[in-house]
């Protein structure tokens, strides 16, 4: 992956988006809040990655990125589970099944 946008304000989630990104890549935080990122060994910044903010992103900036993103080409790659199956999407990921995301989505899941 080339690179990674974090809406979320989990400073939690820089760490974790570095890892997942190709040697030159870029995290982007997009909040206008977060909380403090943890402290990360070099070797998750080597390679040229980088993190980079934005000011003042609103959701209306959101709402505009994701009406152009199909036309840019944006490419996304998500491998939906249902939530029972949220473990096998932690192995699916440890065990390189996939590149992209793994979401666990509830609309998946059977309702009690």
């Amino acid at each position: 992956m080339s690179s990674a946008i974090v809406f979320a304000s989990a400073g939690e989630l820089v760490p974790a988006a570095l890892r997942m990104l190709a040697k030159g890549g870029v995290v982007v935080c997009a909040g206008i809040h977060m909380s403090d990122i943890p402290s990360f060994p070099y070797d998750v910044l080597w390679g040229e990655r980088g993190i980079r903010s934005v000011a003042n992103l609103t959701r209306e900036d959101v709402r505009e990125f994701l009406q152009l993103a199909p036309r840019v080409p944006v490419r996304t790659d998500v491998h939906p589970y249902p939530l029972q199956d949220a473990a096998t999407a932690l192995e699916d990921l440890r065990g390189g099944s996939f590149e992209g995301s793994a979401v666990i989505d509830l609309d998946m899941s059977p309702l009690p």
